[in-house]
């Protein structure tokens, strides 16, 4: 699980009767973060601090949401708990929690007027452990949804997955939400006609890869590209113009690592997460 990695920590909030949920994964002190959107349809809050040529060297949280953008508000909570911890980046004016937000489009599958807010985020926090969490349909994974490319009769539940990859004392661990427009890769398998429905805006894979390297944004920014190549291992097609594929990747610090066999590492337990989550 992604809370191998010391100190993450992960929480849900999930209302099953809406079909929705959102989870949060809280980052120690001094996590350096950065990522990167591949899909076509993206929705996501404060992505552009994880460049690595901008000023904030990580984030304190990520939060995985469905609702769509409305879910983002999912954030607002998660700022507020981070503030009431004295958890932020420092300013003049205090700590100001930095939050990064990625939603998937589950609007369709439950009652559409419920959708992650403040105080969903905020529950989620409450929540979170550091050690065995809940996978699944639970979290941002309720309402996932996958295999629309094929068809309507195609549509199959999605889910959230996660996976630990280890070399030594090296940790790379991946959380997932699957929601994708496509389904798991199988080459042998005919491609959809045509006709097939477009599937727009109501798909998303959205994720976070944590790892005990210590990496600067730049390494970050190539192990989320890692987390990418993962992602197109185990879903086909991947990074469609009717997904909003999104990879966080955070790292803690500690172990002295090569950059590329963390990117190695990060790309397995995507794939694995990703398969855990449809199977």
């Amino acid at each position: 699980m992604i809370t191998d990695v010391p100190g993450v920590r992960v929480g849900h909030w999930t209302d099953e009767a809406a079909a929705t949920g959102c989870t949060v994964v809280l980052l120690p002190a001094g996590t350096v973060a950065s990522g990167e959107v591949r899909g076509g349809a993206p929705g996501t809050r404060e992505f552009a601090l994880l460049a690595p040529e901008r000023l904030v060297p990580g984030c304190h949280a990520v939060v995985l949401s469905g609702g769509s953008a409305f879910g983002l508000a999912a954030c607002d909570g998660v700022m507020a708990w981070c503030e009431q911890r004295g958890i932020g980046f420092p300013t003049p004016a205090g700590p100001v929690p930095i939050v990064v937000g990625m939603v998937l489009f589950d609007l369709m599958v439950g009652d559409p007027s419920v959708r992650p807010g403040p105080a969903a985020g905020s529950a989620a926090c409450e929540a979170a452990v550091d050690g065995a969490f809940a996978v699944g349909a639970v979290g941002a994974g309720t309402g996932a949804r996958v295999g629309a490319w094929r068809g309507a009769g195609a549509v199959r539940p999605g889910g959230l997955g996660t996976a630990t990859e280890r070399d030594g004392a090296l940790t790379v661990s991946a959380l997932f939400a699957v929601n994708a427009f496509g389904d798991l890769a199988d080459t042998a398998s005919a491609l959809p006609p045509p006709s097939a429905p477009s599937g727009f805006g109501t798909n998303t894979t959205v994720g976070v890869i944590a790892t005990n390297a210590l990496l600067d944004k730049v390494g970050c920014l190539l192990v989320a590209q890692g987390g990418h190549d993962g992602l197109a291992r185990a879903l086909e097609p991947a990074h469609a113009s009717v997904d909003g594929d999104a990879v966080v990747a955070a790292a803690v610090g500690g172990i002295d690592a090569p950059v590329d066999l963390v990117r190695v590492l990060a790309a397995r337990a995507t794939e694995r997460a990703i398969r855990s989550a449809l199977t």
